[in-house]
C-alpha cells in the first residue's frame, strides 16, 4: 500500500485523496489557520486518516541533511516531522507538500514526493548567504562578519 505523508498544504487546499492512505503529523493542526481547513482534517481523521510521532533518530537524519543543503533555516518544526515521517516510511511514501525546502531536502533524501497546488522542484539545490554591501559568501548567519550588512540567501550550486 502506498501511504500518503500530508503536509498541511493537504488540507489547506483540499487534495482529494482516500484518507484511508493518509499520514500525518500532529504539529500539522497548529498550520490550519482556515475553518474549512481544520474540518477537512477532521474529516479525514474520521474517514481513517492517522496522526503519527516521528522517529527522533530518523528526525535527527532529516536535520542533518537539512543543515548540509542550508535549507535547515526555512523548514519549521513541522515540516522536520513530515520530512521524517515520510523516511520512516521509505518506499512505500509519497510526501505530499508544495512547499520548496521540504521538497529539495525530500530529493536529498530519496523520498518521493508530489506537489499538491504548486509546480515540483526541478533542481537540488544548496544555498549561501550573500552580504549585501561586500559580496563576501558564508554559510550561514544574517549579518556579515566583515562590513555589517545583512546577508541574502542565494544559490550556492546544484546537487
Amino acid at each position: 500500500m502506498v501511504y500518503f505523508i500530508a503536509d498541511s498544504a493537504v488540507f489547506i487546499m483540499g487534495k482529494d485523496i482516500d484518507p484511508v492512505s493518509i499520514i500525518t503529523v500532529s504539529s500539522v493542526v497548529g498550520e490550519l489557520r482556515s475553518s474549512e481547513a481544520s474540518l477537512r482534517f477532521e474529516l479525514a481523521l474520521e474517514g481513517g486518516a492517522k496522526v503519527e510521532m516521528p522517529d527522533p533518530v530518523v528526525r535527527r537524519r532529516v536535520l542533518e541533511v537539512a543543515e548540509s543543503t542550508r535549507d535547515v533555516e526555512e523548514l519549521s518544526a513541522t515540516d522536520i516531522d513530515i520530512l521524517s515521517k515520510a523516511l520512516e516510511y521509505g518506499n512505500d511514501a509519497v510526501l505530499l507538500s508544495d512547499d520548496y525546502a521540504v521538497q529539495n531536502v525530500a530529493q536529498v533524501l530519496g523520498i518521493m514526493v508530489k506537489p499538491v497546488v504548486q509546480k515540483e522542484i526541478r533542481d537540488v539545490l544548496q544555498w549561501q548567504k550573500e552580504c549585501t554591501g561586500c559580496r563576501r559568501r558564508f554559510d550561514t548567519g544574517d549579518i556579515c562578519q566583515v562590513c555589517g550588512s545583512t546577508l541574502r540567501k542565494r544559490r550556492k550550486r546544484k546537487i
